[in-house]
């Protein structure tokens, strides 16, 4: 059942806390009792996706579990600015692990509880997209082949944003990055490279698998108390802007992430051992122009003259994930 939609007009308010509704109706960080997981101190850029889809989906997570909760954390992003020796932003049992190992390591988490015959504490991985969709992609893979009692997040920004932004597996078509540049025929990163991890998850029939971004909230906390509803290896796969590494405004992180979906290019869906059981309409659907312009990361696009059949490419791209899975309301 999909998270329940809010109108917010309907309670004369807009505020993001939505204290106006009632208790049963509010999101996770309108709770006073919410964990607050990752709190203030870490060292994030302002404006980060990746703070507020961790801090949303792991207090999300501490409530589905009545904090009974282990996170495990691969080398990244999240990792680097939350845990700066000997310091820390994180108020849950947190393990860093390697870059590539972190579903291993959950893993072995996982084992050491039931060993110990401790059925309630549940394990909660996470990473970054290159921790995920490249460097860490066997160990998934296996934590998915062997279905172990393991939620794991991908934070998606598509690139490296850690070590100087550069290409990730996650990276898509035309984007520039240090490590594509916007020279030659084809500017940017090149079309037909890159994994759909969530599509690849999927091909595992595992559980579930599900996507979401930072400018869902409600979206984000359902999906993840979704998750803790099953049991076995379940995989949620969130957009997540970086202001830094997309060359966007800090104040336009949430806009961008509705125009990804608005737009089809990030399609937001459900699915249960293999088989899709609900997806995020389009509420108003934008061209892809509209997500790509405000990012400089895909400024070599609007210059003179403008790639329009790079735009092109991309815009079929949008049109076939539409088709693919039916994003758009039957008129």
């Amino acid at each position: 059942m999909p998270a329940k939609t809010v109108k917010f007009y309907q309670t004369g308010s807009f505020v993001v806390g939505n204290r106006l509704l009632p208790i049963e109706d509010r999101s996770v960080q309108a709770d006073p009792a919410r964990a607050n997981s990752l709190t203030c101190g870490h060292r994030a850029c302002q404006g980060c996706g990746e703070a507020l889809g961790a801090r949303y989906a792991i207090d999300a997570a501490m409530r589905a579990t009545n904090r009974q909760m282990v996170a495990v954390n691969a080398t990244g992003c999240l990792e680097v600015f939350s845990t700066p020796y000997p310091e820390t932003s994180w108020q849950v049992p947190w393990i860093h692990s390697l870059f590539g190992n972190a579903p291993a390591v959950a893993t072995g988490v996982t084992a050491a509880m039931k060993a110990k015959g401790n059925k309630d504490v549940r394990v909660v991985a996470q990473g970054g997209d290159g921790g995920t969709v490249d460097i860490g992609f066997a160990c998934l893979s296996g934590m998915f082949e062997r279905n172990d009692d393991v939620l794991y997040i991908c934070y998606d920004n598509q690139a490296y944003m850690n070590t100087g932004v550069q290409r990730s597996g996650a990276t898509p078509p035309a984007a520039r990055t240090a490590t594509t540049q916007a020279v030659g025929p084809e500017p940017g990163n090149v079309f037909g490279q890159g994994k759909n991890v969530p599509m690849i998850a999927m091909a595992h029939e595992i559980p579930y698998v599900a996507t979401a971004t930072v400018a869902e909230l409600r979206d984000l906390e359902y999906k993840v108390a979704r998750a803790m509803e099953f049991r076995g290896a379940r995989y949620l796969h969130v957009l997540v802007p970086c202001p830094l590494g997309w060359g966007t405004p800090a104040a336009d992180t949430i806009r961008i992430a509705r125009l990804a979906k608005e737009s089809g290019l990030f399609p937001v869906f459900e699915a249960e051992h293999g088989e899709i059981v609900d997806t995020s309409k389009i509420r108003r659907r934008v061209p892809v122009e509209d997500y790509l312009r405000p990012q400089r990361r895909y400024a070599h696009l609007f210059g003179d003259p403008p790639r329009t059949d790079v735009i092109a490419r991309i815009q079929a791209t949008a049109d076939r994930n539409i088709r693919k899975f039916g994003l758009l309301e039957e008129s």
